[in-house]
């Protein structure tokens, strides 16, 4: 019977996507650079996650009008979401359909790390609404609504060592609103984050095979939320009046 490495395979990909970000860092003009950074992870997430989510830089609103910071890459909802906007080359995403947030940055620091997490916390303080899900045998509850996830991902990481003490005494002292979940340094290694109420916080790290460990971490916390809750249309028709 032959077999596939799986690991193997994600060791290349992250090979190639180490060239492909470290030929991106030298190009000169910060916004080119960005972009280009961020679109090498979308390319990476929309085509190894399923079907059912999609990844896009994006705004995030609510049934109020409230609108989050420009997010780098977006994980929503692609199978049960009514509606997406785009103006103007910009993605406006319903904040019922986010499953997760991720900023991409060149290097891991302090300073990205708390960036990453305030631009996180304009999206978790919008208001989601869940609403009754009709189904054949009649309707179900509106669902309770989970915990957005957050992370970062970079190339480079400016610590040494790399997940130290430094880098947990970060992630220890974020405001609950601007907690980060997971996130990847693809030259260093990959983390995962328990919060636990009362205690520091629990991280796991994988310095060796980064891309992997972390694109496993993302889809197990993925699938652990479930379903996107229906969005209540009525709140958003109210914008009309």
């Amino acid at each position: 019977m032959s077999k596939v490495e799986l690991n193997s395979l994600f060791l290349h990909l992250q090979e190639q996507m180490i060239a492909e970000l470290t030929t991106d860092r030298t190009i000169m003009h910060p916004g080119t650079k960005g972009d280009a950074t961020e679109l090498c992870w979308i390319k990476m997430l929309n085509t190894y996650l399923p079907r059912r989510y999609q990844a896009a830089k994006a705004f995030v609103l609510d049934a109020d009008g409230n609108l989050s910071e420009q997010i780098d890459i977006v994980v929503f909802d692609r199978q049960y979401s009514p509606f997406l906007f785009n103006q103007d080359g910009a993605c406006y995403v319903p904040a019922e359909s986010v499953y997760a947030l991720l900023e991409v940055k060149q290097d891991l620091d302090k300073e990205n790390i708390e960036y990453a997490g305030s631009k996180a916390a304009s999206v978790r303080c919008l208001r989601r609404t869940s609403g009754p899900i009709p189904h054949a045998g009649g309707t179900f509850e509106p669902r309770k609504l989970f915990p957005i996830l957050a992370g970062i991902l970079t190339l480079g990481n400016t610590w040494k060592p790399p997940f130290g003490e430094s880098f947990e005494t970060v992630i220890s002292q974020l405001p609950s609103e601007n907690r980060i979940d997971i996130g990847c340094a693809l030259q260093f290694g990959a983390f995962d984050v328990k919060y636990v109420e009362g205690n520091r916080p629990e991280i796991e790290r994988d310095e060796k095979n980064a891309l992997i460990f972390f694109f496993l971490r993302l889809l197990s916390r993925l699938q652990n939320l479930g379903t996107v809750p229906a969005i209540e249309i009525d709140e958003y028709a109210k914008s009309l009046e």
